[in-house]
């Protein structure tokens, strides 16, 4: 057994997530991390709601609440949207414990003492009609490097090169459309150029990542700028150095104390477990974690922040930058096995957009179809390797002519029959070679699946398990077991049908890191006891150090089936099932269109 970290992007708190978020951060971690679980890894998927900013601040002063109430609000419905889709999170928690502002700042005094943070006078940028801040990402104007017109304050989309606002050719506010007014103020920096050549040789070292993800993360360090990680705010995580710890108008920015909330949570799992120190098994590069694996999962817009930016942090902390430097008191901690991108999922050919309405959430998604049908289209077609189209014509074919059609067409036939004509799983007598080979062909999809899946394959993983769902609705036609009604045929039909029943036990196996609500009713129909697909839970927990209190995901997931076949016992009662799937009325088609505008 090996142990596994899955650390997944952090959802931004400033509203609810849509369906293109969880497409990229939230279901492709959870089908990997059940797999892993599945195939006997020690897995610890961690993440929680990002919390820190000025776009919290501004969405906040919208509304004439305060940061902490917006915060609290929507890291709420979050929490609820994420365990509605059944995202097994050790621990789901977010960046405004106090436990995550000791971490941020033991990694902060980490790099500034082996000179990593350097002090700076920089321009700011302000907004001349509330003389507030503004973040980088809220000023847009013409990349000075390629051009493009529809530059961020931080870095061009287009090009992929780092910017400070102030580069920006005709820089305008996102949030009223001013120019802002450049002002000196002092910052601390990350000095990235220290780490040129501690993370080219560790990108050069990378084996099996997505092509696209470490051709883009090596294009940009040999171009590395010292980056600002103070910002003039009120609203972040304090600076842990004399002279301005106390300061209320300077703190940590979000992109920096985001990124080591992996870490945090990590260590809040480790303290809530009642072993403080369980987090150094994932993150310990010489003890106990040194064997271990780290995979990182976002959408393509987050790379850069986990490819270079992450590691330069880790490198920068276990004194292994440029300039070398001594650990801190967490020790060396481990880099990251791969950073598994996702490419972006538009909706009708649309950029998702709150403000345009072309949008879905998950709350309402959920409201009105299954968890399982999501995320059965999000692996079969979600953005795993290229920008992909949500439609709701493509959603109502996927479901209905693959997910009901095929699987779940394939469970109710097989355990409808069985049940009406035994009542209970049958005996298998003197199988044939057709019979054999069936389950030869299941039996090999834990092989091919699992390979599929450990290799961050999820689309070709269940288009493989789907194919072998196909060759058992194969089979059960070809055996046609409805045929065989006299009784000297009895024996055959019990056969063919234990058969069946076999295939449809180790396929709803292979199917449960996908599909785990269905995964669980399935084993439940087949007579099974007990959790075969463990779910996450919600709790309301105190902070460990005496902040306010909040809602976590969590849950036990030592439970549940393992990634092998298993067989079935005949004389397991049997009952008439129903539907595992809706089918759904091409009337939704439109109905969602006209909730779109059309």
């Amino acid at each position: 057994m090996s142990h596994v970290l899955a650390a997944v992007a952090w959802p931004y708190a400033n509203g609810p997530r849509h369906i293109g978020h969880v497409s990229g951060f939230g279901v492709p971690s959870d089908v990997f991390s059940r797999y892993m679980r599945m195939a006997g890894h020690d897995v610890l998927m961690v993440s929680g709601t990002d919390e820190h900013g000025t776009p919290i601040q501004v969405q906040a002063d919208k509304e004439g609440v305060t940061p902490r109430e917006l915060a609290d609000r929507y890291n709420r419905v979050i929490v609820e949207d994420l365990h509605g889709l059944g995202l097994s999170y050790d621990l789901f928690t977010r960046t405004t414990t106090r436990n995550h502002y000791a971490v941020v700042q033991e990694v902060f005094e980490g790099l500034h003492r082996n000179g990593y943070i350097i002090s700076r006078t920089t321009l700011g940028a302000i907004s001349p009609s509330t003389g507030r801040t503004l973040p980088d990402r809220y000023i847009e104007g013409t990349c000075p490097i390629c051009g493009y017109d529809g530059a961020r304050g931080d870095q061009c989309d287009n090009c992929g090169n780092q910017l400070d606002p102030s580069d920006l050719i005709n820089p305008k506010s996102k949030i009223n459309g001013e120019t802002p007014k450049f002002v000196e103020t002092e910052h601390f920096f990350l000095d990235l150029p220290g780490f040129v050549e501690a993370l080219n040789t560790w990108l050069d070292a990378r084996e099996g990542w997505r092509p696209n993800v470490l051709r883009f993360s090596k294009n940009l360090v040999d171009d590395l700028q010292p980056r600002a990680i103070t910002r003039d705010l009120e609203w972040g995580v304090p600076i842990p150095l004399a002279d301005w710890k106390d300061r209320n108008d300077k703190r940590i920015y979000v992109w920096f104390d985001a990124v080591i909330g992996y870490l945090s949570a990590s260590v809040e799992w480790a303290r809530r477990t009642g072993d403080p120190e369980a987090w150094r098994r994932w993150w310990s590069a010489d003890g106990e974690g040194k064997d271990a694996s780290a995979f990182y999962f976002m959408g393509k817009d987050n790379i850069v922040f986990h490819s270079v930016i992450w590691p330069a942090l880790l490198l920068g902390y276990s004194g292994e930058g440029d300039r070398g430097g001594e650990a801190g008191s967490y020790g060396r901690l481990n880099l990251p096995t791969e950073v598994v991108s996702s490419e972006y999922l538009t909706m009708e050919g649309k950029k998702f957009s709150s403000s345009r309405s072309v949008v879905i959430y998950v709350r309402d998604f959920l409201e009105r179809y299954d968890a399982d049908a999501l995320r059965y289209f999000i692996a079969a077609a979600g953005p795993e390797s290229n920008d992909t189209d949500f439609t709701w014509a493509e959603f109502l074919r996927r479901n209905n002519d693959e997910l009901v059609a095929g699987w779940g067409n394939l469970v109710n036939r097989s355990i409808s029959m069985a049940a009406k004509n035994f009542g209970v799983i049958p005996e298998a007598v003197a199988p044939t070679a057709e019979d054999e080979a069936l389950l030869a062909t299941v039996r090999g999809g834990f092989e091919s699946v699992g390979g599929l899946l450990a290799k961050h394959r999820q689309k070709a993983a269940i288009g493989e398990a789907m194919r072998i769902v196909a060759e058992v609705n194969k089979y059960l036609s070809d055996q046609a077991p409805w045929k065989l009604k006299a009784e000297e045929d009895k024996p055959r039909q019990g056969t063919v049908l234990h058969v069946a029943l076999q295939a449809v036990s180790d396929c709803n196996r292979l199917l449960t890191p996908f599909l785990p609500h269905s995964a669980q009713k399935i084993h439940e129909l087949l007579g099974g006891e007990g959790v075969h697909a463990p779910q996450p839970r919600i709790e309301e927990v105190e902070d460990l150090d005496g902040g306010p209190s909040y809602p976590i995901l969590t849950g036990d997931y030592t439970v549940g089936a393992t990634w092998e076949p298993a067989g079935i016992t005949a004389g397991t009662p049997l009952a008439a099932p129903k539907p595992v799937f809706r089918k759904l009325d091409p009337v939704i088609i439109e109905e969602e269109l006209a909730r779109l505008g059309g």
